[in-house]
């Protein structure tokens, strides 16, 4: 009965050594660790905005597999590139504006009613007064299309012509895609994009609210800027209101 017990007793005391051998390796084996990244939110993924989660910690991963490989694709991806937003621009009306094509204008020489009229800049940047034909406008200011108006009467027609510009209707401007009525508006002085989503009956369900692209023209360039709502827009400028992804 004694040599019974103790024949047990050994056989319990091998199986706990063996089991203690097996747990042990099993906590020393170096296999794949899986870890969690942040995961950017989809206006990150969708617009390129960086995200502002704090940086995941490193965890050595000595092993292979597709757990390794998925890590090693994270780290090795570029990070975001961030949108650059443009400052306001400024607004081009009074002294500072330049003219362009779609603007009309008062021109008025004093003295000489045939001459003072409204006169409408044309596609090719010009407009025709009598007696002087056409007036290259486009990028000029009122002040400096008055001076070439009287420098032209001047020359051969009036002795000393007085000569004044101002702007009649400017040119107006464009908006599409995500707004209820898309289409051409006539601009009114200081406005901004905000005002001209509410000219255009407002967003539509889909739109993108907080930022828009507007594309400004001038003297044959454009320049194209991604902006907030409360930004300036200028005679002749395009605003494109985006689509929301999600």
């Amino acid at each position: 009965m004694p040599v019974a017990r103790a024949f047990r007793w050994s056989n319990l005391a091998s199986l706990a050594a063996s089991a203690a051998l097996v747990l042990g390796g099993c906590m020393q084996t170096t296999g794949p660790v899986a870890v969690m990244q942040p995961r950017p939110d989809l206006d990150s993924m969708a617009y390129g905005q960086p995200y502002g989660a704090p940086q995941p910690v490193v965890v050595a991963n000595n092993g292979g597999g597709a757990i390794a490989a998925l890590s090693n694709s994270f780290a090795a991806s570029p990070a975001p590139v961030p949108i650059g937003y443009a400052a306001p621009m400024a607004v081009r009306n009074g002294t500072s504006y330049h003219l362009d094509a779609g603007d009309k204008l008062r021109v008025v020489v004093y003295g000489q009613e045939g001459l003072t009229n409204s006169y409408s800049i044309d596609a090719g940047g010009s407009i025709t007064m009598p007696l002087i034909g056409a007036v290259p406008a486009r990028g000029r200011t009122t002040a400096g299309l008055a001076g070439e108006i009287a420098a032209r009467l001047r020359n051969g027609y009036i002795r000393e012509p007085s000569v004044a510009v101002e702007i009649e209707t400017y040119r107006p401007f464009f908006i599409l895609g995500e707004v209820l009525a898309p289409g051409q508006y006539p601009y009114v002085p200081n406005m901004t994009v905000e005002s001209a989503v509410a000219i255009a009956g407002g967003f539509s369900p889909r739109a993108k609210r907080d930022l828009v692209t507007i594309t400004h023209t001038e003297n044959g360039g454009a320049m194209r800027a991604v902006v907030p709502l409360g930004t300036p827009l200028s005679p002749g400028d395009t605003v494109f209101v985006g689509e929301r992804w999600f």
